[in-house]
């Protein structure tokens, strides 16, 4: 594995380069290479105790797509004309609970923890859960899975305008509607996952109006 060597200049002009695109130039398709580079590296971005709590389906059947706009108030224009549109789950309760069995299949099968690993990785994310982060709803939980799913968003946005590609991260749905259209069309089990973002990809149709603006980094950073 070498170790990256990427223009600084290169990565704060993708930063600046990227912007939520409200309309997509519908006649450019992103290519097939690089939007499994785009999901690679949600794949491969960090998670809370490394326990991966997302899904994502990219919705490319236009039916489907229509069945989405009445359900997303964000979405229509994006829906119409970005060439990827994916949606991001986080599990719910049941899969990430710390007796849950998806947790046991991470550290058996996925990390292939040895024994005694596991059963002190399992005191450690039990205490972190019951005493630490007090996630003792259903609704903490998936709050706390969500927050992991949002990592991998930031990821897939700023991969893809490091290869020049637009994005727009929607949260412009009806969370309940939304869900019991997953369950219902989409084969998704609702109880396990819960739709926390959707994300549209494909290339601008202007640039923006106004420029990029934020407040000063001094008023954002302390150095103590």
């Amino acid at each position: 594995m070498n170790r990256p060597n990427i223009a600084k200049a290169d990565i704060i002009n993708a930063f600046n380069f990227r912007h939520a695109t409200k309309e997509f130039d519908a006649t450019k398709i992103i290519s097939e290479d690089d939007m499994k580079f785009i999901l690679e590296t949600a794949h491969l971005s960090p998670s809370s105790f490394g326990f991966e709590p997302w899904h994502f389906i990219v919705v490319q059947d236009k039916e489907l797509r229509e069945l989405l706009k009445p359900v997303a108030w964000g979405a229509p224009l994006k829906l119409d004309t970005a060439s990827h549109f994916v949606l991001g789950l986080s599990m719910k309760a049941p899969m990430i609970k710390n007796d849950a069995d998806y947790i046991m299949h991470m550290m058996k099968d996925v990390k292939q923890m040895p024994e005694e690993v596991i059963e002190m990785y399992s005191k450690f994310y039990r205490e972190f859960q019951e005493r630490d982060f007090d996630l003792d709803t259903d609704k903490k939980l998936f709050d706390w899975s969500s927050k992991q799913t949002y990592i991998a968003l930031g990821n897939m946005m700023t991969s893809a305008a490091l290869i020049g590609i637009d994005s727009c991260p929607i949260e412009g749905f009806h969370q309940e509607e939304a869900e019991a259209l997953l369950q219902e069309k989409f084969g998704v089990d609702t109880t396990k996952y819960g739709l926390s973002y959707m994300l549209a990809f494909g290339y601008r149709k202007a640039d923006p109006v106004f420029p990029k603006s934020r407040r000063a980094l001094d008023e954002v950073v302390t150095w103590k």
